[in-house]
């Protein structure tokens, strides 16, 4: 077996961000730092964290040029890259404050994110990037200079290559830079601000500092052993908290790797080419792999089906002995065979290295957790805030129970208040919402506990949440209803790719439903449908069917998780068209006014 060694950088010993990346660039500047996919030569091409400390120079040297001081904010609008981490490194050696911006969201929503924390730099992607962005950030007086990574100046339009505002960063980069020196950074100062999903109205600025991010990041590696010769793949985007500090940050702390995938459609090739050992995701791209799975077993003999199931079953009977809550059994003997027909295809195609998966930014379905981790694929689900930097709790491999969200952090005290409502104190808390006094005080108390909004039991130390206190439903009988446990066993229908259940005020549930575009074809002609006709989606056959896949996959749940009626579409709600949030959140509020006369029209027409 290959050692495994430990190098790992203390907060003190770091004092900053930026101090922490000097750290790691003096300590191993020859070891792997990041793996990135060159498109032009069609391979995958290493960057050593000294090269990292020579580019991150050159970087903060032209940075520092601009004549910003001590607090300015600058904004990142770029996919994962190594040039994501020089731009964050350079601003936060100056001083400066960074903004993520997500480069999927609207740019509506970027200009208010960047109007509203006075933007004075902004780093895209290419010109296309810029000239989306630039009618809607037009009378921006604060913006001084727009920096585009990627070159195309013959495809860029004339009047943005007039701005004088506007540099290529292959022109704003000098050849050279100043040697990187630590500096004596308060590591209490503002390090970045992070715009929250606004599931409800605008995004509110999240003040982050450099301690916040260091401390979870360090208190995660107290409690999971990451080595350096771990490797890292990275696609959630950096832009969302849970990828920054798990993903960015902590393998700096830790001296491990990261190889930038290219893109979620290549993610099957990327795991394949790159060969992970730990992964950061969210649950959406387990479930979806999950529907996959789901889908082509249907196809399957009964026998395949047959011993797939008993896969299944073994390996989660292996995972339950090995956390001490089931004795040996029998079936056991089978698990090399099992694995060898079946657990190590699934396996494989993770790459066949994978020895930690996260899952954190929202709840994960305990039959899809059970299914990977029955097929060899170990699933550590955590959860957190965006305003807790972000993790509150994790599973730990030795502690893994899959139907919770793990344990607090070392360092983090958790209660639970009024409500059920889990409340926190965490080194990771927020400094507060940017210009936004009024709901800082709501979120945080003046006994300085966090209130997270979830509600929750907790059970031999572990966390399960159990609803979110705005989102439950309140029926015509009183009766209150956590819709969310719902809404995610309804994704596990191959059928549908997004779900909403309703029924505020009225005595009985329905559910808006959007449909699977890769199953709807297949299913329409099994039911004798058009798939393309208007009015297909009202039939009388389809709901018949889609009903009864609903009791089947809420047969386990309390009496209450009753779908009586269903209101179909095929327009998937997304970060477009308002009804997502960039951490692709349903933005419950919207979707209901969006279809509000298929609501009322459905419970006019009561059974």
């Amino acid at each position: 077996m290959t050692l495994m060694t430990e190098d790992i950088i203390s907060v003190e010993q770091a004092g900053t961000l930026d101090g922490l990346m000097l750290q790691r660039v003096s300590r191993t500047p020859d070891a792997l730092a990041y793996r990135s996919y060159d498109a032009e030569a069609k391979c995958w091409r290493d960057t050593s964290w000294g090269e990292v400390g020579h580019e991150i120079a050159r970087w903060r040297t032209a940075l520092a040029a601009e004549g910003l001081g001590p607090g300015d904010r600058v904004a990142v609008h770029l996919r994962n890259s190594k040039e994501w981490v020089y731009f964050d490194q350079a601003a936060l050696s100056c001083g400066l404050v960074v903004v993520p911006l997500y480069t999927d969201d609207r740019p509506d929503n970027i200009a208010y994110i960047m109007e509203n924390s006075a933007v004075k730099v902004l780093l895209v992607q290419d010109a296309a990037n810029w000239k989306r962005l630039a009618p809607a950030l037009a009378g921006q007086e604060d913006l001084q200079r727009v920096l585009i990574l990627n070159p195309s100046k013959r495809d860029t339009p004339e009047s943005l290559l007039q701005d004088s505002r506007v540099h290529y960063i292959s022109d704003w980069l000098p050849e050279q830079g100043e040697p990187l020196q630590r500096r004596k950074g308060d590591p209490h100062a503002l390090a970045s601000i992070v715009y929250t999903s606004g599931t409800t109205g605008r995004p509110k600025g999240v003040m982050l500092s450099h301690y916040n991010m260091m401390s979870i990041a360090h208190s995660a590696l107290t409690m999971i052993d990451v080595f350096q010769e771990d490797l890292f793949l990275s696609f959630l985007p950096l832009s969302h908290t849970l990828e920054r500090t798990a993903g960015y940050y902590l393998p700096v702390m830790s001296g491990s790797g990261v190889a930038y995938a290219r893109s979620i459609l290549q993610l099957a090739e990327d795991l394949q080419s790159i060969q992970p050992t730990v992964l950061i995701a969210v649950p959406r791209i387990f479930e979806r792999v999950f529907a996959r799975i789901q889908g082509q077993m249907d196809k399957q003999s009964t026998l395949k089906r047959a011993l797939f199931n008993l896969t299944t079953e073994v390996g989660w009977q292996r995972f339950q002995r090995s956390q001490k809550r089931a004795g040996w059994h029998p079936r056991l003997l089978a698990w090399p065979l099992l694995n060898r027909l079946v657990a190590g295809k699934v396996t494989e195609k993770l790459g066949g290295r994978l020895r930690m998966a996260v899952s954190g930014g929202a709840p994960l379905s305990l039959t899809v957790a059970r299914i990977f981790i029955g097929l060899g694929v170990p699933i550590l689900q955590g959860y957190g805030l965006t305003e807790t930097s972000p993790v509150i709790s994790v599973n730990v491999p030795d502690d893994n129970e899959p139907g919770s969200v793990g344990v607090p952090l070392n360092g983090v005290e958790v209660r639970v208040g009024d409500n059920d409502e889990l409340q926190v104190k965490t080194p990771g808390m927020m400094l507060g919402y940017w210009n936004n006094h009024v709901a800082t005080a709501e979120i945080i108390g003046a006994d300085g506990w966090l209130h997270t909004g979830d509600q929750v039991r907790i059970e031999n130390g572990h966390i399960y949440i159990t609803g979110r206190i705005k989102d439950i439903l309140v029926m015509s009988n009183g009766e209150k209803i956590p819709p969310m446990d719902m809404e995610l066993a309804l994704c596990l229908l191959p059928a549908v790719e997004q779900a909403l259940v309703i029924g505020e005020g009225e005595s009985w549930l329905a559910a808006i439903l959007v449909l699977n575009p890769e199953e709807w074809p297949s299913l329409a002609k099994r039911l004798g449908l058009d798939p393309d006709a208007a009015d297909c989606l009202r039939d009388h056959k389809l709901h018949t069917e889609l009903l009864k896949d609903i009791r089947k996959v809420l047969k386990d749940f309390p009496g209450y998780a009753k779908i009586r009626r269903v209101i179909l579409t095929r327009e998937a709600w997304t970060v477009d068209n308002g009804l997502l949030t960039p951490t692709l959140k349903v933005k419950r509020a919207r979707v209901l006014k969006q279809f509000d006369e298929e609501i009322h029209a459905l419970y006019a027409d009561r059974l």
